[in-house]
Parts: structure tokens; C-alpha cells; sequence
């Protein structure tokens, strides 16, 4: 009997698989105080500036407390998380702007922290993108840490030992301060895979599903949970039956897990010989460890817009300059691929700029070349980075070769600045093309003329050949990578590149889809980037495929007219072909 068999109707809850493993135990409710906030006139002015001014010293200690601990348990890996929080505390913007409203409005301190700390969150938290809105979590934690050391109010902790931690959301302190009770596992009603509290989960290797919708309604104190984390699924107060089919799970995720920590160093080769080169996505600097030691070959896209901080600012060249290196010197001999700031559209854009239709407006490539400055300041960067000759860069959102000979124009500008400067850099940087974009997919041989390489993002690119925005719930069913017309694009494009002999990968979903792997290896894609957790598994699934049966079943795919056609076939193909014991747990 399968999984859905056994718990139809029952007991389940299902969330964001955020942290991988399988954990068995009591339940912890874990709730904060909300704390009041009155807007009340002062008289004293100093003295609302005197306890200010403490409350923020006694938060960065605290910080800074939570930090060495950190330190002990997560390695010096992870430190930048906590950095980054007292680094709030001492952006000299936001306490310009918290004083100079005090003296003008005098008004209660806790009110113009949480009022000012808000706006911040607000911006963030209107962005679509995943990751932006985790950081906004992030400084609600320090806003709410200031406003409870402005009161004099102590923080309670009432946690016990080897539980299941239940709550709305989880701050990287709470994360870290849980680690002295040997907590078994996290479960929040918000939350996703680019939180702080998600990273940190993996880090110390505990499971963790995030984004269950009201979990701490629907579970008590000292329920006793099954907390899946491959899948995202949470039990309450399991049967036998249930506890044993997870014991069982436990015990075969142990011995699973030991097979794949044999393939990191191992290639990812085909039963006949062919390498695919498994590359990592990496959004944030924190996860750096985590796809070494999963043994990505490398950094296939590193995503930028990470680079804007909590205030809006963009990172200026130096301090590019410092992130670059540093994971060009992690990650030396292998190689990095840096994509340049793809902002608008629905990612965060650093004006106040409503547009009817985001998607199809300023947005990646369109944007940084009416901002040359900005597009300027990155290529020097990461020329200046490029010492190692481990590094190249892309634009994103390409639709004309006159972007392309814009951005260029503006390489050899910066080139040029370096040289007169006697800073060098390599001559010989790769410089490469995002195919996103129904036009650009079409252009490759004419994109050939001006780039190194091209990289293929099946996100976007899936729902401009379709024309179905993907965070549309009404139509996002429409939302199909195993389309022809998908399947047709990407075989065109890959014959186009070959033809002039320039490289092609794809970094989007698509690239860890365990279905869509055997067909994009058949169409001949010989380099797949994806989100580090993937890469073991990945790896396991093509070592058990044979590339020639792969071109085969790209061939019969290519040949159907409707997806879930499409899709049997290469169900079927997996079945037959990918060892079952590589699935047994996962199903």
C-alpha cells in the first residue's frame, strides 16, 4: 500500500519540503508576545535618545551572543546571516531617519521603530520574489527584539528537549538558540526555501516543512507528529500503521543518504559514457556550503539581486568586489557563472515604478542599460574579481542582438578603465546570453556572432512561449514544461548551438524535473544547473540512464502533439529504465 492509500483523508498537513529528513516527536508550540504598541507625545526628547540609544546596544549584544553561538555550532560558514542582522542595527540611514523623527514628532520611540522598521518590511514584502520576503521576516525579528528592549522586557524560553517546534514563523536566532534543546525538527505556517531559518535547518541537517497554513491551529502541545521533509508533509498523532511505514522510511533514508554522500565526488555519467556536468543554482551566500558539499561541479547561476539589502540600497562595487572573490576562491578550480541584476518584472525593482504589465515591461537586460551606471559598476566588479579565471557572466532577459552589442560596448568601456588603472583582471572572461525569451531562442546563431555561451531559463521562457503568467493561479495550470512547443524550442535551440559550436546549459526547474532529465540528456543538454538539494539525486538518476535510450525517447516525445502524452511516454520511460530503488522512498 502507497503513501496516499494509507493516509487518504486522514491525518495529513502539507507544506514546503524546506529541510530534508524524516523526524518523529512531540509537538512545541512556540509563540512570542505580541508586543502593544502606543503612539504616545514624550517630554523628554534625551531621555527617549538615552533609552534608544541602549535598547539598540543591548539588541547587538544579544545578536552578537546568538552570533558565537553560531559560530560553534554552524561554522564560520554561516556567520554572514547574523552579520547582517546587527548590521541593521547600525545602518546609519535607518537610525538617522528614527532620531531625526523623534526630535521632530516627539513621539514614543517604540512607535517610531516599529513604525519606521515597517516601511522596510512593507517594501519587501510586496515583492514577489521568494527570498526578498524572507528577509523581511528577518528584520521583524530585530524590530521586535528593539521594541522589547525598549520596554525592558526579558525574553522567555520555555522550550524542552527533543521536540518538534510548531510556529508562525522561525527567525535564524530562534533557529540557532533551538539547537541547545536538540530540537528534531521546524514546522511554520510561513516561510519558504530561501528563508535564513531554512538555510540554517540544513545546515544542521533537521528537517523542516515551512508554509503550512495555520499550522499552529490545527496542531497542540504534545501532538505526536511525523514530520516528512522530503515531501513536505506533516502527520498528527499517527496510527501504527503510519508510525511503522515511517520507521521503515527512517531506516531506508539512512541508508540512502549514506549512498549519496559515496557520489560526491563521483561524475555524473551515463551508463554508456556520456558526463552531464550538475551545476548549482545559488541565491544567497549562506548556501555556499551546502552545494559543495552536495558536489555541484560548480555555480551555473548565481543569482545577483540577492545583492539588495534590507534598505533598498544597491551593493556598491566593492563590496561586489568581496562577495565575488569569495566565491570565486570557495569554489577554485571549478567554474562560476555570475548573472548580472535581473530586477522588474516580478522581482524587486529599486524605484517606485507601477507598470501596467511588469512582465512584458523594465525589467533585466531593459533595465541596466538605461542605467548604465549601475550596469557598469557589476561588469567591474566582476572583472576585477576575475583573477582566478574561474568566472564568467550573463545578461538576462535578451530579446535583440542590440542589447547584446549595448552591453558589450559597456565591457570593453570597463575593460578599459581597469587597464588604465593597472588593476587586471582576465583578459579572457566568458561572457554569455539568458535565453528566456521567445525572440532570443530563435537568434542563437545570430547571438553566436557576440557571445561565449548561452544558458537556457525554462522558467520564463515556458511562460512567454505560452503566454501564461506563472504566478497567475488562474491560469497557471497552463503552466506546462512538457508541452511540444517547450520540448520543440529547446531541441532548435540546442541543434542551433551546436551548429556554431557555442555551449548551451539550462539552469531553470526544469533541469532537476527527475521526469524531464532523460529527455533534456536525449536532446543532447550536457551541462544542467539546479537548487543544490537536487544534485545528489540528480546525480543518482543519470548514472542509471543510457544516453542512447534517452536520445531515443527525446526522439518518440518530439514526435507527440499533446503533453500528457508527452508525459506518459517518459513516466513510462522512467519506470523502465531509472533503478525503483532510488524512488522507494520517495514515493
Amino acid at each position: 500500500m502507497n503513501y496516499n492509500e494509507m493516509f487518504k483523508d486522514k491525518n495529513k498537513l502539507e507544506g514546503i519540503a524546506a529541510a530534508s529528513g524524516i523526524s518523529i516527536a512531540k509537538a512545541f508550540l512556540y509563540t512570542k508576545e505580541v508586543e502593544t504598541i502606543k503612539d504616545e507625545p514624550i517630554v523628554n526628547i534625551e531621555e527617549a535618545k538615552k533609552n534608544l540609544i541602549e535598547a539598540i546596544e543591548k539588541s547587538k549584544k544579544e545578536l552578537r551572543k546568538i552570533f558565537n553561538l553560531a559560530i560553534d555550532k554552524l561554522g564560520e560558514k554561516r556567520e554572514s546571516i547574523f552579520e547582517a542582522q546587527v548590521m541593521i542595527l547600525e545602518d546609519q540611514y535607518l537610525l538617522d531617519a528614527i532620531f531625526k523623527r523623534l526630535e521632530l514628532e516627539k513621539r514614543s520611540p517604540e512607535f517610531i521603530v516599529h513604525d519606521e522598521i515597517t516601511k522596510y518590511q512593507n517594501v519587501l514584502n510586496s515583492s514577489v520574489e521568494d527570498y526578498l520576503k524572507e528577509r523581511a521576516n528577518d528584520i521583524g525579528d530585530i524590530k521586535n527584539r528593539l521594541i522589547k528592549n525598549l520596554k525592558n522586557k526579558q525574553w522567555k524560553s520555555r522550550i524542552t528537549s527533543d521536540v518538534i517546534v510548531v510556529a508562525d514563523s522561525i527567525t535564524p536566532a530562534d533557529t540557532v538558540l533551538f539547537t541547545r534543546v536538540n530540537v528534531k525538527g521546524y514546522i511554520t505556517s510561513f516561510g519558504g526555501l530561501t528563508s535564513h531559518a531554512a538555510i540554517i535547518a540544513r545546515s544542521l541537517n533537521i528537517p523542516a516543512v515551512l508554509g503550512v497554513h495555520d499550522a499552529t491551529s490545527k496542531i497542540k502541545n504534545d501532538d505526536l507528529l511525523i514530520l516528512d521533509g522530503i515531501h513536505g508533509r506533516i502527520i498528527i498523532n499517527p496510527d501504527q500503521e503510519q508510525l511503522d511505514y515511517y520507521d521503515n522510511k527512517i531506516k531506508m533514508l539512512n541508508q540512502y543518504d549514506n549512498e549519496l554522500i559515496k557520489l560526491k565526488d563521483e561524475k555524473a555519467i551515463t551508463t554508456d559514457g556520456i558526463e552531464i556536468k550538475i551545476n548549482a543554482n545559488l541565491d544567497i551566500e549562506e548556501e555556499l556550503p551546502f552545494l559543495i558539499q552536495n558536489g555541484a561541479s560548480g555555480i551555473g547561476l548565481l543569482r545577483t539581486e540577492q545583492f539588495f539589502n534590507v534598505l533598498e540600497n544597491i551593493p556598491d562595487e566593492e563590496l561586489q568586489i568581496l562577495h565575488y572573490k569569495k566565491i570565486s576562491q570557495a569554489l577554485y578550480p571549478d567554474s562560476i557563472t555570475i548573472r548580472t541584476f535581473d530586477i522588474g518584472g516580478d522581482k524587486f525593482l529599486p524605484y517606485d515604478v507601477k507598470e501596467p504589465n511588469p512582465m512584458l515591461g523594465w525589467r533585466g537586460i531593459r533595465f541596466l542599460l538605461d542605467h548604465p551606471q549601475l550596469l557598469k559598476t557589476q561588469i567591474r566588479a566582476i572583472l576585477h574579481a576575475s583573477l582566478n579565471s574561474n568566472i564568467q557572466f550573463m545578461i538576462p532577459m535578451v530579446s535583440s542582438t542590440k542589447e547584446i552589442i549595448q552591453t558589450k560596448r559597456y565591457i570593453d568601456e570597463c575593460k578599459l578603465e581597469l587597464r588604465d588603472s593597472n588593476i587586471p583582471f582576465d583578459e579572457e572572461i566568458r561572457f554569455g546570453v539568458m535565453i528566456e525569451i521567445p525572440s532570443a531562442s530563435l537568434l542563437i546563431k545570430e547571438f553566436s556572432k557576440y557571445v561565449d555561451y548561452f544558458s537556457v531559463g525554462t522558467n520564463d521562457l515556458i511562460q512567454y512561449l505560452l503566454a501564461c503568467d506563472r504566478g497567475n493561479e488562474i491560469v497557471n495550470q497552463l503552466y506546462q514544461e512538457f508541452h511540444p512547443a517547450i520540448l520543440r524550442a529547446l531541441d532548435f535551440m540546442v541543434r542551433e548551438a551546436n551548429s556554431v559550436n557555442k555551449p548551451i546549459s539550462i539552469c531553470g526547474e526544469m533541469a532537476s524535473d527527475k521526469f524531464a532529465i532523460p529527455f533534456l540528456i536525449g536532446i543532447g543538454f550536457t551541462s544542467l544547473s539546479m537548487n543544490a538539494a537536487s544534485i545528489p539525486y540528480t546525480k543518482k538518476i543519470i548514472r542509471n540512464l543510457s544516453f542512447n535510450k534517452c536520445k531515443t525517447l527525446a526522439k518518440d516525445c518530439l514526435s507527440l502533439s499533446d503533453e500528457n502524452e508527452i508525459l506518459s511516454r517518459i513516466e513510462n520511460f522512467y519506470k523502465e529504465n531509472v533503478q525503483q530503488d532510488i524512488d522507494n522512498i520517495f514515493n
